[in-house]
């Protein structure tokens, strides 16, 4: 088969391999019809993810076919549609029965991590049969792509974790595909004010069609200032870091209304400064978290009676073929005016 590899740092190519095998019997082989390209695999791919080593198989979102099945398999038949979960639980260990599925002790974020993920014409999904959704006849399966893994992350690591509730200020620095996914699942929970923050003016009026109240470039020189004018000059309930660099963790810690709460989104491969020497009054709360998938089932829901159109992100469109292309065309995102690009096999 076909599939897109991390060969070394800012090196990724096509290359052919052998189709994946079941290894154990609660695995199943999907046979990809659409994937995606997350930041986290543009993160990889500069070395900022250490346990992803050269040689593997990128990508952990993507919806398909059932090829093979293991055994043990309950949930699922061949021939079945599916969306993949970015999160492989096996929904019996410590972790998962705290819901925690990010850190099933034999799962987690393992596809395009620590095995082969699916960009490629086949996948083997582990513990499948709580780490696939079926999908109906007749769904939209390039906006179920999304629900892989930017909307239950934006909602879990961002909304949730940031505990926007109604009448409350969020402000979200980094309109990228994640970060506007947090501003829409921001929107079920009615705050009063949502502010985007982001350099790319692009994205800035991306974020205003899909229902920020404001948006500013925190290149300009009063950017603070605007926030906290728009907020009768507190800051914000929620600031959700949503980039994954030093500046941006710097910027939400000026932003942080007294008693709110920063929720880190952001994949971050260096250290950042944190000034206890302002905040250690504040009664602010830091919240990190890796997406645990536990708000797919509800964000399914919502995406099938149409309350929730995740197409939106969807900007640009390749063959499989095309992915070393696909690649340089997100990693250069602002000149291509890109947010999420969709995959076709």
């Amino acid at each position: 088969m076909k599939a897109l590899v991390y060969r070394a740092i800012g090196d990724v190519k096509l290359e052919e391999r052998p189709k994946p095998k079941i290894t154990q019997p609660t695995d199943v082989i999907v046979k990809l019809t659409k994937s995606t390209i997350c930041g986290t695999d543009l993160h990889i791919s500069k070395g900022d993810v250490a346990t992803c080593t050269p040689g593997t198989i990128l990508g952990h979102e993507g919806v398909g076919i059932i090829d093979e099945i293991g055994n043990s398999v309950r949930g699922f038949k061949k021939g079945e549609h599916v969306l993949i979960s970015c999160i492989c639980s096996c929904a019996s260990c410590e972790y998962c029965r705290r819901g925690m599925y990010s850190h099933c002790t034999t799962g987690g974020w393992i596809l395009g991590n620590t095995i082969d993920g699916t960009q490629a014409e086949y996948v083997r999904i582990p513990h499948a049969d709580s780490s696939l959704y079926p999908i109906p006849a007749g769904a939209d399966e390039a906006a179920l792509v999304m629900l892989s893994d930017i909307f239950p992350t934006g909602l879990e690591c961002g909304v949730l974790n940031g505990k926007v509730e109604p009448g409350s200020t969020v402000v979200i620095v980094g309109a990228g595909p994640v970060g506007l996914a947090a501003m829409i699942t921001a929107q079920l929970y009615s705050p009063s004010v949502i502010i985007m923050i982001d350099m790319d003016h692009n994205r800035l009026n991306v974020a205003r069609t899909l229902g920020a109240h404001h948006t500013i470039d925190p290149s300009e020189p009063d950017a603070v200032e605007k926030v906290k004018a728009l907020t009768d000059g507190k800051g914000c309930d929620t600031v959700i870091e949503a980039v994954g660099v030093p500046q941006s963790f710097e910027l939400c810690q000026q932003l942080v209304a007294p008693g709110g709460v920063i929720a880190n989104v952001g994949v971050h491969g260096t250290k950042v400064d944190l000034h206890l020497e302002t905040l250690w009054a504040q009664n602010i709360a830091i919240t990190t978290r890796l997406v645990d998938t536990v708000t797919t089932p509800m964000l399914l829901k919502l995406a099938l009676s149409g309350k929730l159109d995740p197409s939106k992100l969807i900007t640009h469109k390749f063959a499989f073929k095309d992915m070393e292309n696909a690649y340089k065309t997100f990693g250069a995102a602002a000149e291509h005016a890109a947010l999420k690009v969709l995959i076709e096999f």
